[in-house]
């Protein structure tokens, strides 16, 4: 059985990271009002971490500003538009995934992406590099907390930075990051929900804060509600003995989740005329194969093949010229872009977290293998990104099961898969 510890909650000074809040393994270090300086809390591990995930991140959206450029934004220019209290743009006719109602035209997007871009729209001179911005505000943030999240599920020692460099580098929340893309930028946004629901169940659960970070998952990533599901139930499971505090619990864990479903019905309504219409049934596509997948249904039992053939069977292109090999814009199997996810299999199923996050990992996978889009632009299978968290979770409760080189070298072979992708992307 894996034991998990609770991490201590430190009451941090203005401007101190509120990641600091998590990383354990703190190194003794001078005192401030009699308490350790905030910035000695962290081990020169945990240190080194913080930093390669920031030079990294930094140095990958840099390189994609080189390599692609700093063009104008059509998500920007959706949230100026807001700004002056309209969802609708002229400009959208005609281009992928708008919808138009009535004779406007409208984005079919999350309103999480809209919000994340709005205060870069207010400022004019954050406007060109606001997209690739938003990503790096959800992205590292994310990376940071695979640490944290490592060692919440019983990862310990050197396991844990194993898994939390998988996480930040070698899974495809790295890929998403960097490139200043509004459907990406949902990933990064539902992944840091979703890292943050995860730290929180594995320490007090307050069921307010367990529905806060799936209500805003919900908002990023739809799909993702559906985690809502075995964790809800276990934790009402739990609280049965005493029916007030189970109802309490019911309705703290609920009412964020209820929250963000009506907002998103909103969201829906106010550009499309109904709360269940999130626009990508009769928004305009250009290939037509796609167009063809869709006829039969936005979400079918029919697209199961393709997509898992997408998720678990695709190879690289051959290419006449060196290296001979280049990754499919239409995707690749998620084991060759990240094998090391091939690890969460040593969590098994005896043990009682195992269970739920083997049971959110498939609820939240059904609808992404449903979905008539496999996520055409891409690297690997990026939808996979829904329940990335909790695969890391599962491996990390693993970790006491690891040989030791076999995994850490499915680790730097995703690292470098991962690397391999962003300069693909980039035209490299």
């Amino acid at each position: 059985m894996v034991k998990y510890v609770k991490h201590v909650a430190f009451v941090l000074p203005i401007g101190v990271p509120a990641c600091v809040l998590y990383f354990a393994a703190m190194a003794p270090s001078t005192t401030l009002h009699g308490r350790p300086a905030p910035w000695k809390r962290l081990s020169r591990g945990d240190a080194l971490f913080v930093f390669a995930v920031l030079a990294a991140y930094l140095v990958a959206t840099a390189l994609a500003i080189h390599w692609l450029g700093l063009l104008p934004d059509r998500m920007m220019v959706v949230a100026e538009r807001a700004l002056s209290g309209h969802l609708d743009l002229a400009a959208l006719k005609g281009s992928v995934d708008t919808v138009e109602i009535g004779g406007r035209y409208y984005l079919a997007i999350g309103p999480l992406q809209l919000l994340a871009y709005i205060p870069f729209a207010a400022v004019p001179d954050l406007r060109l590099v606001g997209g690739y911005a938003t990503g790096l505000l959800f992205g590292i943030p994310a990376a940071w907390l695979a640490l944290p999240l490592a060692r919440a599920y019983g990862a310990r020692g050197a396991a844990a930075y194993w898994i939390a460099a998988f996480t930040a580098f070698g899974s495809l929340l790295f890929w998403v990051s960097v490139f200043g893309n509004e459907y990406y930028l949902a990933h990064a946004e539902s992944f840091l929900a979703l890292t943050l629901f995860l730290i929180e169940w594995a320490g007090k659960r307050r069921p307010v804060l367990l529905g806060a970070c799936l209500g805003v998952a919900f908002l990023a990533r739809p799909t993702t509600i559906l985690a809502a599901i075995p964790f809800g139930l276990y934790l009402i499971w739990t609280r049965r003995r005493e029916l007030r505090a189970m109802a309490r619990g019911a309705v703290a864990f609920g009412l964020p989740i209820a929250g963000a479903i009506a907002f998103y019905g909103w969201f829906n309504w106010v550009r499309f005329g109904s709360p269940f219409e999130s626009g990508y049934s009769i928004s305009l596509l250009t290939l037509h194969s796609l167009q063809e997948r869709r006829a039969q249904g936005l979400f079918s039992i029919v697209h199961i093949p393709e997509n898992f053939r997408l998720a678990f069977l695709t190879l690289p292109d051959r290419i006449s010229q060196f290296p001979f090999f280049s990754a499919s814009k239409y995707g690749m199997s998620m084991l060759l872009v990240s094998p090391a996810l091939l690890t969460s299999l040593w969590a098994g199923f005896r043990d009682r977290t195992a269970r739920l996050l083997w049971i959110a990992t498939v609820l939240v996978a059904v609808p992404v293998f449903l979905y008539y889009g496999g996520g055409y632009i891409q690297y690997g299978f990026r939808y996979s990104l829904d329940f990335t968290p909790f695969l890391v979770a599962l491996m990390a409760i693993g970790s006491h099961r690891w040989i030791g080189w076999p995994e850490k070298l499915l680790v730097l072979a995703s690292i470098g898969s991962v690397v391999a992708g962003i300069c693909w992307n980039g035209g490299v």
